[in-house]
């Protein structure tokens, strides 16, 4: 049984995806141990720029017509397609950048879709449990200046659920700058109370995910 972890946050410390994430994979390992996580940083590790038109042009050429950068790239869409496959299950950081995901998994996911296995048509997350673990700075939730602000995690749940067939759960932290914001200063005690929530409930679905995949 294995979990594929991918971490998106451009910060390596202080990142909060990246902390509710370890919550998830830690439990996936105590509920397990001989689980296997399998880890990809696109925050400190992205991927090219000019990889997903290569390999999206790569699609519309006949094999033996590619050139080697058509090869590579085509190689590497099947590689992070297979990380995908071979996984029981998935959890993704993604933090809330510009309302919206971040470049390194939109080109992750531009990537992966030009594999045939991942074109629009296929559901190959089928009976796969994916988690989202999505930080927001400030809030979006119901009744707030900035609700539906957030053009990033729908956008994100319809791939990898509604096109790719996985079983989608969202795992929410707001309010993540009340600490460093002095203006956000009389939300702070929120804020804690929101991440607390979302590394419990983290932590469940870790459980959660061994458990079915056991």
């Amino acid at each position: 049984m294995s979990l594929f972890r991918l971490d998106t946050s451009i910060r390596t410390e202080g990142s909060v995806s990246r902390a509710v994430t370890d919550s998830l994979a830690t439990a996936y390992r105590e509920q397990h141990p001989e689980g296997t996580v399998v880890r990809r940083d696109l925050g400190t590790s992205p991927l090219p720029a000019d990889l997903w038109p290569v390999a999206a042009f790569a699609g519309y050429t006949p094999v033996e017509q590619r050139s080697d950068e058509q090869n590579a790239a085509v190689a590497k869409a099947a590689e992070l397609a297979d990380e995908l496959l071979a996984a029981d299950s998935i959890v993704i950081g993604s933090p809330l950048y510009n309302f919206g995901i971040s470049q390194h998994l939109k080109a992750w996911v531009d990537v992966v879709i030009t594999d045939p296995r991942f074109a629009p048509g296929t559901t190959p997350l089928t009976g796969k449990s994916v988690a989202v673990v999505v930080a927001r700075g400030g809030g979006y939730g119901p009744g707030t200046p900035r609700e539906g602000w957030d053009h990033g995690i729908q956008w994100l749940a319809r791939i990898l659920g509604d096109v790719w067939g996985g079983e989608v759960t969202i795992i929410e932290a707001e309010l993540t700058l009340a600490e460093v914001n002095p203006a956000m200063a009389e939300l702070r005690g929120l804020a804690a109370e929101v991440l607390t929530e979302a590394h419990e409930k983290a932590s469940t679905t870790g459980k959660e995910f061994a458990r079915s995949a056991a």
